[in-house]
């Protein structure tokens, strides 16, 4: 296994079974570093992986809500009222709560399934804000983006996304195509069939009427030590402020004999050169891994 970062490449001793590219959300912001500094788009980087004869096992397209357009605890009451015409049978809904150090429970925010998360195409609405007030602490009002809809596909399904994608490059045609198929939540009007009610006005608005065009976006962010030094502050620092303060109390130096001791693996060396390289200096650097992860 090699990781970069959140980059992660899984190879097998059997050379039948591949390689495996594994790119969550923050690790798709970071491979935009690369295709950056590549003068690459996403649409490239897909079709040089499909020609080489690449499978796409899973691909999520993510719409981000930033003017709150999408009211999650109102798609959950529609839904359960009737007022969505959909193709999935299954839906399920959570209203997520943490515990945070007191009997007080912390809001996780209100999340939405549409369709079966086991089945190759399935769909999630949730409140972006409070997971990330939940993750980092960033106030829910603060948040740049309010909630996210996801549309998660697997096997075929992420094939013919990826078909369609790579045909026209239009992201927002390809993901509203598939929702609009899908779903489509409208307001009960008794004296009409179920088919002929009016589509719900902000869905609407979500799904493409009266409002702007929306395009394929990206935000590159190379990965640096944070993820070492979050990884530190949370697991190791608490152990590092005792030994330092028994090292005051008896006078000892614990502490500084063991890091002056301990000796660096190739893996942190590298983590060294690539804070001190560009994006552009990293594209054919080697990257020197061990099966141990990254720290």
């Amino acid at each position: 296994k090699y990781i970069l970062g959140d980059i992660n490449i899984m190879c097998s001793m059997q050379e039948h079974l591949g390689v495996l590219l594994e790119l969550k959300g923050r690790g798709c912001r970071q491979m935009e570093s690369y295709l950056l500094a590549q003068e690459r788009s996403w649409y490239d980087f897909i079709l040089d992986c499909m020609t080489a004869g690449g499978v796409m096992k899973r691909l999520d397209l993510a719409i981000n809500d930033k003017a709150g357009i999408l009211d999650i605890p109102k798609l959950k009451e529609k839904y359960k009222a009737g007022e969505c015409i959909s193709y999935f049978r299954k839906q399920k809904d959570y209203s997520g709560t943490e515990k945070c150090g007191s009997d007080l429970p912390k809001n996780t925010g209100e999340t939405l399934y549409l369709g079966s998360t086991s089945s190759e195409l399935y769909m999630c609405a949730y409140q972006k804000n409070y997971e990330q007030y939940v993750k980092n602490g960033t106030e829910v009002e603060d948040t740049e983006i309010k909630n996210r809809f996801e549309i998660r596909m697997k096997n075929e399904r992420a094939y013919y996304a990826v078909a369609d994608l790579l045909t026209y490059r239009d992201a927002e045609r390809t993901a509203f195509s598939i929702i609009n198929h899908y779903v489509r939540f409208v307001d009960r009007e008794d004296d009409k069939p179920k088919s002929q009610w009016k589509t719900n006005d902000d869905w609407a608005w979500f799904v493409g009427e009266n409002r702007e065009p929306i395009r394929l976006t990206t935000k590159p962010e190379p990965y640096t030590l944070q993820k070492a030094l979050h990884w530190l502050q949370r697991q190791v620092a608490p152990t590092i402020k005792m030994v330092q303060a028994l090292d005051r109390e008896n006078h000892t130096t614990i502490l500084k004999d063991m890091i002056e001791q301990t000796e660096l693996k190739d893996k942190h060396k590298h983590l060294l050169q690539l804070e001190k390289s560009t994006i552009e200096e990293r594209i054919d650097t080697a990257v020197p891994q061990e099966n141990d992860g990254i720290f």
